[in-house]
């Protein structure tokens, strides 16, 4: 596996060229992309200038979130569904292949088996078209409860519904966004994560969160840098992923207001020195 750079996730906005340098200089060894910013500089230039850039900086292509917007209403999805063959060969011409994307842990429009056959039926549409493409559909579940409270129906919060999403959709190439954050807020364990297989973990996140709050009081847009507050037990999450053969990106996600408040170097610099401080205390090479 490796350390990773998701830009907007630490609130640095960039071109794709500007990216692949800020997360060069930090030390990180891969990237995620904007599936269309990488079209549309693949139809001005080649492919093989895109690729060519990443071959410069010495990086790897880490994921793409998942453009169709399928949470609103079937022409929506049907129309973002229609593109997503053009977004799928462009990420595997790049060998950007794992597309995450997140699920509401609630629901009000529809009760717990009717939304998840909702979902199930537009994610195998999904996964249908990206394994044409050799690509694999990572869903997030999210984990506090602080998020569920308020809502008229619950809905999947855990890795182990989450689990059971992905055998339904039945598709072989969808899997686990896998975040620390969620697993430690739904009170996941260890024993919990030594139980995957590798085939059910696409794309994985990490970050910690603040000390001294309750896990269910914990709020999902309050995290803290990976390693910073010793509250995840990150070193043993990133043991486990790495002892289960996981090769994938490793990226950070803190919802960090003063990283993001930070330049953008310097917020690229902070992520990549909080995450390898975490990799080194798993004593990964």
């Amino acid at each position: 596996m490796f350390k990773n750079l998701s830009p907007g996730a630490v609130g640095i906005r960039a071109t794709l060229p500007e990216a692949l340098k800020l997360a060069k200089e930090a030390g990180f060894s891969g990237i995620d992309v904007s599936i269309n910013e990488v079209a549309k500089l693949a139809a001005e230039t080649s492919m093989d200038h895109v690729k060519g850039l990443f071959a410069q900086h010495g990086l790897k292509p880490g994921g793409w979130g998942l453009p169709v917007d399928w949470r609103k209403d079937d022409a929506t999805f049907e129309a973002g569904l229609a593109q997503l063959p053009g977004q799928a060969k462009t990420g595997a011409a790049l060998g950007c292949h794992r597309v995450p994307t997140w699920v509401l842990p609630y629901s009000d429009e529809r009760p717990f088996k009717e939304q998840f056959d909702f979902l199930a039926d537009r994610f195998r549409k999904m996964a249908a078209i990206l394994k044409d493409h050799g690509c694999s559909l990572g869903l997030e579940f999210i984990g506090p409860k602080t998020l569920r409270i308020g809502h008229k129906h619950e809905f999947i919060y855990t890795m182990a519904g989450m689990l059971e999403m992905c055998d339904a959709v039945g598709a072989g190439n969808v899997g686990l966004l896998l975040d620390c954050w969620h697993w430690y807020t739904s009170h996941g364990t260890l024993d919990d994560l030594r139980k995957l297989k590798i085939e059910q973990v696409v794309y994985v996140h990490v970050n910690d969160a603040p000390a001294g709050i309750p896990i269910d009081e914990q709020l999902d847009n309050v995290r803290c840098l990976p390693g910073e507050t010793g509250v995840i037990d990150l070193a043993s999450f990133l043991k486990i992923l790495s002892d289960l053969g996981y090769d994938g990106p490793v990226t950070p996600e803190p919802f960090s207001q003063k990283v993001r408040e930070m330049p953008a170097p310097d917020a690229a610099r902070a992520t990549y020195a909080a995450l390898d401080g975490a990799w080194k205390k798993a004593d990964l090479k």
